[in-house]
């Protein structure tokens, strides 16, 4: 088991703990996350686990003992060993630039490189899924090229569409559905990512590996 960081670890209310990892985010932190939800997910007095991005939050069930539970945490996070994913590879065509990609210009001038060199680099490299979050089916990768880290935008769009590839600061994600966002989309799939009908709902898992294909460019 590799050294990680000491977590903080709080009550939010009455019957819910948070475990919360400093940065920087790392896949074997991730992971080692992942495990300790897998372990979670076992015992009689946990109502439910969310596993998020360097951090995990647990939920007791109603007449549950509360008393012992943040040192109990701790000591199940310090033995648990990373979960060695079993996650799909999912391959994404994307069209990059142009109207599905209104913002590879600006991302491309923030990074010094040309709108070619930003695609290149973006589907030449092998995201994890971190964790879902912010809506329904909308996947945090972990794994972007630290050279096309981009700030989001100063003023968020009102819409941005489903299957949106974008850029926030130093990670990169798909939007599921039409939603208000400020990351810099600089492509968009067809891919369905979320679908209430479907099981899993969700096309990305935690731990799947995802490769961007550029069916277009700018």
């Amino acid at each position: 088991m590799s050294a990680t960081a000491s977590p903080l670890i709080h009550w939010l209310g009455a019957q819910a703990l948070i475990l919360e990892l400093p940065p920087p985010i790392t896949l074997d932190q991730q992971r080692r996350i992942w495990r300790l939800a897998e372990q979670l997910r076992l015992l009689e007095e946990i109502r439910e686990v969310v596993p998020g991005m360097n951090n995990l939050t647990l939920e007791l069930r109603p007449g549950a003992k509360t008393s012992g539970w943040p040192a109990r945490l701790r000591k199940l996070w310090q033995h648990a060993d990373p979960l060695e994913s079993a996650g799909r590879v999912v391959e994404i065509p994307v069209r990059y630039g142009g109207e599905d990609g209104p913002d590879l210009q600006d991302v491309a001038r923030h990074c010094g490189l040309t709108p070619r060199q930003v695609i290149a680099r973006h589907a030449a490299v092998d995201y994890t899924v971190f964790f879902l979050g912010f809506q329904p089916g909308f996947a945090y990768l972990g794994g972007l090229d630290p050279l096309l880290a981009t700030p989001r935008r100063a003023t968020p769009r009102q819409q941005v569409p489903a299957g949106a590839v974008a850029i926030g600061g130093g990670q990169t994600g798909i939007y599921p559905a039409a939603t208000p966002g400020g990351w810099q989309i600089i492509g968009r799939s067809e891919l369905v990512l979320f679908d209430p009908a479907r099981q899993p709902p969700s096309a990305l898992q935690p731990g799947d590996t995802i490769r961007f294909i550029a069916t277009e460019a700018a």
